[in-house]
């Protein structure tokens, strides 16, 4: 009885930050592995992008592109994303905070700082959702010039 207990009190909730929208959990209930029963055909939310990879092609160095790589929840339940981490401090995603419904488009955009980068570089952001798989990586490429320096 007091495991049961101290587990119900290790999963009380943390204070809302501001800015932050409170999500159900009922969005995040992933059929295919919450229970022992399997998923309903369509039940899931699944996490469409057409395009996963985006190539910047020649930039300059220092310069600050961005990308918006659109996806779309085909899946029967809602879908959210609860982190978008990029593989380094110069890749920086802003993401969805709140639950995509059934056939909606969302975008993940991705700004990427090139200052002190040169050559061929690749970096990649890590989505983290309620979908199965759990993770999705998106990628972006980039061939930096550095300019010619003037004395």
């Amino acid at each position: 009885m007091a495991s049961a207990f101290a587990l119900l009190a290790a999963c009380t909730s943390e204070p809302k930050k501001e800015g932050q929208e409170k999500i159900s959990t009922d969005v995040i209930d992933v059929p295919a592995t919450a229970s022992e029963t399997p998923a309903q055909p369509g039940a899931a939310p699944v996490l469409f992008f057409s395009e996963d990879n985006h190539d910047f092609g020649r930039i300059t160095q220092g310069e600050k592109v961005s990308y918006s790589f659109v996806f779309k929840n085909t899946g029967g339940s809602d879908l959210v994303i609860s982190n978008a981490q990029g593989s380094c401090g110069c890749t920086v995603p802003t993401y969805p905070k709140g639950p995509v419904k059934p056939g909606e488009e969302g975008k993940i955009d991705v700004v990427f700082d090139s200052k002190d980068k040169s050559g061929l570089v690749q970096k990649t952001v890590t989505l983290t959702t309620n979908c199965n798989p759990s993770t999705k990586v998106l990628t972006i490429n980039a061939t930096i010039d550095v300019p010619d320096k003037e004395e």
